[in-house]
């Protein structure tokens, strides 16, 4: 397979892309390719800096770069000739397999949209995060951030998806689903949350266990964890701050360093009829490699083919 790096994403570019791209090539198998696409030279020469071999990858030219601050719409319309730019035209026209960036989040939601298109009969594209189990398993939250004000039918989605991804990517077998909110019962909650467990309970779609709550994130209850970007993108940020003050006082234990988020290296955008993959904005080199890596996996789980499966299964062709 053919997996497009978009050299100038995130805080660190270029050297750290370059390098994940090296570490990553290391583990990736010899029908795996890695296309760098930024600056040219400039890729050229770390790669001659690093007396890596000029053959080892392809690089495709793209002399603009979209930064973190400016707008989605507006910079990849502005900006055709970026590196976030060329990589979606290159996933549109199957000139690569899969693309990943650690730079603007905005402009790889929107850009998969309009590249590869969402799958049909998704209401809106999500993106997920890893939480550490304290046995040893992995779950996942979902949405984070994508989608603030997701509604039932929205977070209905996202529990197909979630179960879809868990079991395909991380293994999981009948994966447990768990609406988060602030206690078990079902009437507690917000309106949304109890609107969402009402659609949610009778659902033979997913295997759904009930509401959980905040203190049982870690303690493998569910394999997925449902809940609006609002809520998930404060859950989760909250979980890395924690992490970098117990890594700042040297208390981790290796439990807690399972919370690093270069371990795990981004988040696919779930619900697109591609291969999209986030990365943090302040990924290094180990979590560049990681998000190569995630890349690799989520493509050769076929994951968009099975979610678009699962829609059909759920409301029919004749309504897609």
């Amino acid at each position: 397979m053919r997996i497009g790096l978009d050299v100038m994403g995130g805080d660190f570019a270029p050297v750290a892309t370059i390098d994940g791209a090296i570490l990553a090539q290391k583990e990736l198998s010899n029908s795996d390719r890695i296309i760098l696409i930024g600056p040219e030279s400039q890729i050229r020469s770390l790669l001659q800096e690093r007396n890596v071999d000029p053959g080892a990858f392809d690089v495709v030219h793209a002399p603009d770069t979209i930064g973190m601050g400016e707008h989605p719409t507006k910079a990849l319309i502005k900006k055709p000739e970026s590196s976030i730019g060329i990589g979606f035209h290159l996933l549109k026209h199957k000139k690569i397999d899969a693309f990943a960036s650690a730079g603007n989040s905005g402009a790889m939601v929107v850009g998969s949209i309009f590249s590869v298109n969402t799958i049909q009969g998704i209401i809106r594209p999500c993106t997920s995060a890893i939480l550490p189990q304290e046995n040893g398993g992995l779950s996942i939250m979902i949405d984070i951030g994508t989608n603030p004000d997701a509604k039932p039918d929205m977070m209905y989605q996202f529990a197909v998806i979630g179960s879809i991804y868990s079991r395909y990517v991380l293994k999981a077998n009948a994966p447990r689903v768990g609406l988060l909110n602030i206690g078990e019962e079902e009437e507690k909650g917000n309106i949304n949350c109890q609107s969402t467990y009402h659609i949610m309970k009778e659902s033979k779609d997913f295997n759904f266990i009930g509401n959980v709550e905040g203190r049982d994130l870690f303690k493998n209850k569910a394999d997925v964890i449902v809940c609006d970007g609002y809520t998930g993108n404060i859950v989760l940020k909250t979980i890395e701050s924690i992490y970098r003050i117990m890594e700042k006082r040297e208390i981790l234990d290796d439990y807690f360093s399972r919370f690093n988020y270069e371990n795990y290296g981004g988040t696919p955008i779930l619900g697109v009829n591609g291969t999209v993959v986030m990365g943090h904005g302040i990924s290094n080199d180990r979590a560049v490699k990681n998000m190569i890596l995630l890349s690799r996996d989520v493509y050769k789980a076929r994951l968009a083919s099975k979610i678009k499966g699962a829609l059909l299964e759920i409301v029919g062709e004749k309504n897609l």
